[in-house]
């Protein structure tokens, strides 16, 4: 293979609120049967990259189990496989990831023996789907040193991304990171490729001079003095590392045209399966434009919401423009609407959860009912 593949997982960051609490951001469950690290891995499989290191560090339980086996990417190979980097404390070293660029660095040993002349690097807190070959034939042919993938902001805070400038060659000029005011609209989508050799080149300086931002201390530092060019990503793309962009990526599957694309067109998705029944539905519910995952029972109404895996909604409830996370147990009669209801929750029987300035993250601590 030409290039071996680096997943960033092991970030946090306050927007997510109490989300992040349970676990990290690239666990976090998307389109009702995924987990955000699976469209990375996913891409990363598609695109016949063998070898790939996910660096994680920040609530990595629920991670660490997701990724437990590597058989459902197609990474259960001799030659290759997937590689779990979490910071470890040693003779020479004992700090956590300070950045992204410090993940690295710690783990040189690991990309010195690697035999692959490239790296693609990606972040595992996004939603897409891209072919890693179409970005690397494009960045040998151009004899760029660093090759950055940007879409077009859309519908987003623009001051949460990286905002590039190029020229009529997509050579990048002017990079900003996480502007206030900004006279461009195009962003980085945190994917990028360069040769592995100048990868731990760049690494090894950065250390040295005690600069642990990848993007801060190695791409807006170098920008002219080395050759670094863009690579346009058209199709749909989205972050989900606020809650209302987590929120609006759900919604988003709701969308014939999503769904198809994701569910549907090749290549596919891949995410760990569960030994799940097919979601039941009793009479007399009601469910209009949503997302049913499997090992749900359905009693209630529901519309235009996300419900993932083995969520119970009781009889008379109505739940509305919300998304219900795994192992919801949501008793009868409970109104819930523009929520985002975590993970393991049990809604009291005539609750009501209704989102009236934004999104509503509803957290209960209750015990847990008998179904």
């Amino acid at each position: 293979m030409r290039a071996v593949g680096i997943i960033l997982a092991g970030g946090n960051n306050n927007r997510m609120k109490e989300m992040s609490a349970k676990r990290a951001i690239a666990a976090m469950p998307v389109a009702g049967s995924y987990r955000s690290i699976d469209f990375a891995l996913s891409n990363m499989s598609n695109s016949r990259i063998q070898k790939v290191a996910v660096l994680t560090q920040f609530n990595a339980r629920s991670l660490n189990e997701h990724l437990s086996s590597s058989k459902w990417w197609d990474f259960g190979r001799k030659q290759g496989g997937l590689f779990l980097l979490p910071p470890t404390m040693t003779t020479n070293n004992s700090f956590w990831y300070r950045g992204t660029a410090d993940s690295m660095a710690q783990n040189l040993t690991w990309l010195r023996k690697c035999h692959e002349p490239y790296v693609v690097i990606a972040s595992g807190d996004c939603v897409y789907k891209l072919d890693y070959n179409k970005v690397l034939e494009s960045h040998i042919a151009r004899k760029a040193d660093i090759t950055i993938v940007y879409t077009q902001c859309r519908n987003d805070d623009i001051t949460r991304f990286g905002v590039l400038k190029m020229n009529e060659d997509e050579r990048v000029v002017e990079f900003s990171e996480k502007p206030m005011v900004s006279s461009s609209d195009m962003i980085s989508t945190g994917i990028y490729v360069l040769r592995r050799r100048l990868l731990i080149e760049l690494l090894e300086k950065s250390i040295l001079e005690d600069r642990y931002d990848f993007v801060q201390d190695i791409l807006i530092r170098y920008k002219d003095l080395k050759r670094i060019y863009g690579y346009r990503l058209d199709t749909y793309w989205s972050n989900i590392s606020t809650v209302e962009s987590y929120y609006r990526t759900n919604m988003d599957f709701l969308k014939p045209e999503v769904r198809q694309y994701f569910f549907r067109d090749y290549p596919v998705i891949y995410s760990k399966v569960d030994d799940n029944p097919p979601a039941k539905y009793n009479n007399p519910c009601s469910v209009r434009n949503s997302l049913v995952s499997s090992g749900s029972i359905i009693n209630g109404s529901v519309e235009n919401s996300v419900v993932f895996k083995n969520v119970y909604v009781g009889n008379g409830c109505v739940i509305r423009n919300s998304v219900i996370l795994n192992d919801v147990y949501i008793g009868d009669n409970t109104l819930i609407e523009n929520c985002i209801v975590e993970s393991r929750d049990t809604i009291r029987p005539n609750s009501r959860h209704v989102g009236e300035d934004g999104i509503k993250i509803v957290i209960e601590k209750n015990e847990r009912y008998t179904i």
